[in-house]
C-alpha cells in the first residue's frame, strides 16, 4: 500500500512538473518607493497584479524587486511587465541591455505601466521600437484630473469585459508614439486628446507584442475593477494568450489587497491625497 502511495505522490508530482513547465511565465518587476507614499506603489500594484494574472488558466506570475540577478529567471519568461521609474533606463543600462535584448529577440511579450513608459533622450528611440511610444520631459506634461477614458477601438481583445468609465489620474501628455503604435485609449484633458494606452506588433529581429499604459499614478485605482482589466488583458496579449470576451480574471479582497501599509522610508511622505472610490 505505501509502495502505491508513493508511486501516485510521485506522479503528481511529475504532472504538477509539467503542468508548471508549459505555463504563460509572466515577470513582473518593481523596485523600492521613490514618489510621495500612496503613488508609484510599484512592488505592492506588481503583487496585486501578480495575484490577478494567477487567477487565469495557464499563467504564473511572478514579481521581481529590480532587474533579476539570476538570469536564469529571464530565460524562462514569456511576458515582462514594468511598473518603476523610466523602464528603458533600467533594461537598456549597460548592465541590463544584452540581457533585455535578447527577450526582445525571442519574442517575450512587454507591458509599461505610467511612469515604466519614461526613457532618456538617449535611450529613447531605441524603446519607441521596444515599447511603440516614450515619456520624457522635454517634450512631455503632466497633468492630474479626472476624465473619461475612452475606448479607441472598442473590439480589441484589450478592452474586453468593461465599459468606459472617468478615472481620476495623473495624465501624460505628449506622448512620442511610433508609427506603427496602434493608439487604444485616450482622454481629453486640458481641451485636447491624448493617447494613454497603445499596442505594438513588433517587427523585423524583435518580433513580438507590447503594451503602453500610461495610467497608473495613485494607488486607488488599481481598486477598480475595469482599471485591472484592462492591464491584465494587456498583459495576456503580449503573451499571445486569448483574451475571455469577458475579460481577465482580476478578483482581489479589496480591503486587504489594497491596504497600504507604514510608510518605512527614513524620511516620511506626507499622508497621500486619494480621489475617487475603490470599486
Amino acid at each position: 500500500m505505501k509502495s502505491l502511495v508513493a508511486v501516485f505522490v510521485s506522479l503528481l508530482a511529475v504532472g504538477q512538473a509539467a503542468l508548471a513547465e508549459d505555463a504563460t511565465h509572466v515577470l513582473l518587476v518593481g523596485h523600492k518607493l521613490d514618489h510621495p507614499f500612496g503613488t508609484h506603489m510599484y512592488l505592492q500594484e506588481c503583487r496585486l497584479l501578480a495575484k490577478c494574472l494567477n487567477q487565469n488558466p495557464g499563467i504564473k506570475a511572478t514579481v521581481s524587486n529590480g532587474w533579476p540577478s539570476d538570469e536564469s529567471v529571464l530565460k524562462k519568461i514569456d511576458a515582462l511587465v514594468f511598473y518603476s521609474s523610466p523602464a528603458a533606463d533600467i533594461m537598456l543600462s549597460d548592465k541590463n541591455k544584452s540581457q533585455a535584448e535578447a527577450l526582445f529577440k525571442r519574442g517575450v511579450g512587454y507591458t509599461a505601466i505610467h511612469w515604466s513608459t519614461g526613457a532618456n533622450l538617449l535611450n529613447g528611440p531605441r524603446y519607441e521600437r521596444l515599447l511603440g511610444g516614450w515619456f520624457n520631459f522635454k517634450f512631455s506634461g503632466i497633468n492630474v484630473g479626472k476624465q473619461r477614458l475612452i475606448q479607441i477601438d472598442p473590439k480589441h481583445p484589450i478592452c474586453n469585459g468593461w465599459t468606459e468609465y472617468e478615472l481620476h489620474d495623473e495624465f501624460y501628455l505628449r506622448m512620442k508614439l511610433s508609427p506603427k503604435a496602434k493608439p487604444l485609449l485616450k482622454v481629453t484633458t486640458k481641451e485636447k486628446e491624448e493617447i494613454v494606452a497603445w499596442t505594438l506588433e513588433r517587427e523585423g529581429g524583435i518580433k513580438g507584442r507590447s503594451f503602453g499604459i500610461t495610467l497608473g499614478h495613485f494607488h486607488p485605482n488599481y481598486g477598480i475593477e475595469s482599471f485591472r482589466k484592462a492591464i491584465i488583458n494587456g498583459i495576456l496579449w503580449t503573451a499571445n494568450i486569448e483574451v475571455p470576451t469577458n475579460g481577465a480574471k482580476v478578483t482581489i479582497d479589496s480591503e486587504k489587497d489594497m491596504k497600504l501599509g507604514p510608510d518605512t522610508r527614513k524620511k516620511n511622505n506626507p499622508p497621500p491625497t486619494f480621489f475617487g472610490k475603490i470599486s
